[in-house]
């Protein structure tokens, strides 16, 4: 490459060089990039922040696209060994129904045409042209989707861990459809696609709400519909526990979905292409790390004081929680408050759990705790660290979010139940979804459980 061309690509240059790892041409790029910087105030050009925000978008995007696997692997490890099949079935196919409703409806309801209200425009989502060069977007139209797309799925998975066990395959998937097609973008037009929300200066930076109370209202939703598996709480009372299959791949999902966070708080940032955009995805990054820390050691500390024992699966889902309760503003914090907020996510999860149980709410992962307490938390939270935001509107947007998404999933289960059915037999779910519901069992070598 000739010094002519260097001096063309300018920033762009230089990150290739950084990229391709070639000391001699690193140095030279440098050179000619801070000659490039100097004489342009400091400032990469347009092309050169539209080149790092739409790598942003699609980093992030793959991330969080790998959120589907922690989601797959964190469900089939906390069912019985017989439903681990249906589980990873249910989440491929949630994961890929959510991408093509984002496509045929979902994007255009969150974000076209929304101007201060309710709704957007209904119709299929249009990429940017072959070799396209729209700078006035600042990226890539097409990573931005894929970016957006990638969130709905996550609200997605929420509800699949819930109603594990004793929900039907088909019924679920067309919970999918309205959940991703129109719940959830609808939602998320109020406050992300400009809508009324927005207008009142509602705060939720990544989606504590718009995407984890969502998910979890739908969750609960569905699993009043459904009820409780059977056996969970026997007729004399109490509760009885329904051990899942497997603690190494609820761990490793765990450690995957804390990866894949990364993409989800840090990407939401929406820029890459100058200084001040990389030092706060940088900031994101350690918030989120701190945050997740913060709620594993508060559940550790808090089951070894109240019962003698640390429960592996409420520790995974305390760093879930922390995760959760940063997710609403991952930017602003200190770290001291970074640490609080994700603590207080964990503590969340410690008292939650067994009170569904006394309400004989059957969750099965324990996502309500994690994505719609904490997530309510979380969102509640934001005016301590940033001053824009106001307890009230906060308040508000909460109600909003929770009250339409319990009306509208109540709804959807409601009629589900009344026309398809929604729950497997009680024989079925005795054999294990895996038989009934795919043939295919998950642990053919074991004995059922």
């Amino acid at each position: 490459m000739t010094k002519t061309k260097l001096a063309t690509l300018g920033w762009t240059g230089l990150a290739a060089a950084v990229l391709f790892a070639e000391p001699g041409l690193a140095q030279e790029a440098a050179e000619t990039a801070e000659a490039a910087a100097d004489a342009a105030g400091g400032a990469p050009s347009p092309q050169v922040q539209y080149i790092f925000n739409t790598l942003l978008f699609l980093m992030g995007g793959f991330l969080v696209m790998w959120m589907a696997a922690g989601f797959a692997m964190l469900e089939a490890g906390l069912v019985r060994s017989k439903n681990v099949s249906m589980q990873s079935l249910k989440n491929i196919s949630l994961y890929s129904i959510a991408g093509l409703m984002y496509w045929v409806v979902g994007y255009n309801l969150m974000y076209t045409g929304v101007d201060g209200g309710y709704i957007g425009s209904f119709g299929t989502y249009s990429f940017d042209p072959v070799g396209g060069d729209a700078l006035d977007t600042g990226y890539s139209t097409a990573s931005d989707w894929f970016f957006q797309m990638v969130f709905v799925a996550t609200a997605a998975s929420i509800v699949s861990g819930t109603v594990a066990e004793r929900v039907k395959l088909w019924p679920f998937l067309i919970f999918v459809v309205l959940l991703t097609g129109f719940i959830y973008p609808i939602a998320g037009s109020w406050q992300w696609g400009g809508g009324w929300l927005a207008e009142m200066g509602f705060s939720d930076f990544a989606g504590s709400t718009l995407v984890h109370s969502v998910g979890g209202w739908a969750a609960l939703a569905g699993a009043i519909v459904i009820g409780a598996r059977s056996g969970k709480f026997p007729s004399e009372g109490g509760v009885s526990p329904l051990p899942g299959s497997s603690i190494p791949l609820a761990t490793l999902g765990t450690f995957i979905l804390w990866l894949g966070w990364f993409g989800f708080n840090g990407a939401s940032q929406l820029a890459m292409g100058t200084i001040g955009d990389v030092t706060d995805v940088s900031r994101i990054f350690a918030n989120t790390n701190l945050a997740a820390a913060a709620g594993v050691v508060t559940t550790l500390v808090l089951l070894q004081l109240l019962y003698k024992k640390v429960d592996t699966t409420i520790v995974l889902n305390g760093a879930l929680a922390g995760l959760v309760s940063i997710t609403a503003e991952p930017l602003a914090p200190a770290v001291w408050q970074a640490i609080l907020i994700g603590g207080v996510g964990g503590a969340i999860v410690v008292f939650t759990v067994p009170m569904l149980d006394r309400l004989k709410i059957d969750d099965v992962v324990g996502a309500i705790p994690v994505h719609l307490f904490a997530g309510i938390w979380g969102t509640l939270i934001v005016p301590f660290s940033n001053a824009d935001a106001s307890y009230g509107v906060q308040l508000v947007g909460i109600v909003a979010y929770g009250v339409f998404t319990l009306v509208a999933s109540f709804v959807i289960w409601f009629v589900l139940k009344a026309t398809l059915g929604v729950r497997a037999s009680e024989e079925d779910e005795m054999n294990g979804l895996d038989m009934s519901e795919t043939g295919v069992e998950g642990y053919p070598e074991f004995t059922r459980a």
